[in-house]
């Protein structure tokens, strides 16, 4: 079997997917958002203001200008598989990626993946490698009012990835998105949780802040929390529920977390599990059948064969256990599509 990067030059010269650029102003025609973790999304250069070493040519992990352009095939290659789909038929209206490196690695991958032009919008964290959370969006779609970063202190005063909220408008219709990457489960899950925690309490104050304005804001929460959706910080803290009927009664409150649509698997396999550690969740508002909506089935992970490893049990990653394998991600992207009516 040729090695991963001997494979470049074929996969830039025969797509699986046939290439097809993102549509334009169609009236009422569905939103379609993704949300990616797409695993150490680092160009080759050394940070000197970050912990970045390892992905760099000499670092640990070997990473070079090769490894990053077999990145971005992969990348284009799910756009494209997701504009090939029939449920779908276009590309996706809004992109969310995280674990990019900075503003330029992410434009570069967007730019390469030749599915049409979208435009940005990126901040900075404090992360202490330097990943952050990538919006990108398709200005003939939907139209962006703006964004801003929040920031997430942990027990001990220091700073993790921000949360990042912005507003969008479609077919007249305003929205907010909530960006989301929270705290590991790194070494054990109940001692990193109050991470995990810190970040939900800003997430929540972020959605008291938008429905003290409007009581009937139209929100979608999605993001990377590693936690599940029947954890404390997502279920408890954020305020959230598999019940539509319960997050219309209490709309204040909760929301509807989308996983309830989707009877088996997950998004991150974990010794032979599927967790379901990334989550889309909506407010109360876009669970009623008028204007932005979420009709039943319009959520969950996409995957194509080729993004599984050969045994079939596991994700096919960039990298496993340290050692590189060329793969797509060590996680699935979610797709979300929401209905527009007048």
């Amino acid at each position: 079997m040729p090695s991963p990067l001997a494979s470049v030059l074929a996969l830039l010269l025969i797509f699986s997917f046939p290439l097809k650029e993102c549509s334009g102003n169609e009236r009422n025609k569905p939103l379609l958002l993704l949300w990616w973790n797409v695993e150490n999304l680092f160009d080759a250069r050394d940070d000197p203001n970050t912990d970045d070493d390892e992905f760099t040519p000499q670092g640990r992990m070997r990473w070079t200008e090769k490894k990053l352009l077999l990145k971005r095939v992969r990348i284009g290659t799910l756009l494209r598989a997701i504009s090939s789909d029939d449920r779908f038929r276009n590309c996706p209206d809004i992109i969310a990626f995280a674990e990019s490196e900075n503003h330029r690695v992410f434009t570069g991958t967007l730019e390469a993946a030749g599915v049409g032009t979208y435009q940005t919008a990126y901040h900075e964290s404090p992360d202490p490698r330097g990943i952050d959370i990538g919006l990108a969006w398709n200005p003939h779609t939907v139209a962006f009012s703006g964004s801003k970063p929040y920031r997430v202190t942990l027990p001990g005063g220091r700073s993790t990835r921000d949360i990042i909220v912005a507003g969008f408008r479609v077919s007249g219709h305003p929205f907010s998105l909530l960006l989301n990457h929270w705290p590991s489960r790194s070494f054990d899950a109940a001692w990193s949780e109050p991470g995990r925690v810190a970040a939900a309490k800003v997430a929540r104050h972020i959605l008291d802040s938008l429905r003290s304005r409007n009581p009937k804001a139209a929100v979608i929460v999605m993001g990377d929390f590693n936690d599940q959706p029947d954890s404390r910080s997502v279920q408890t803290v954020l305020g959230s529920s598999p019940d539509r009927r319960s997050v219309r009664e209490n709309g204040t409150r909760l929301l509807y977390n989308c996983w309830n649509d989707v009877p088996h698997g997950g998004s991150y396999a974990y010794r032979g599990h599927w967790e379901r550690i990334d989550q889309m969740l909506v407010s109360a508002p876009l669970l009623e059948h008028r204007g932005l909506h979420l009709e039943e089935n319009a959520f969950g992970p996409f995957l194509f064969p080729h993004m599984m490893a050969e045994s079939g049990k596991k994700l096919y990653s960039t990298y496993e256990k340290g050692r590189y394998r060329g793969g797509y991600s060590d996680h699935l992207p979610l797709l979300l599509k929401m209905s527009i009516s007048d």
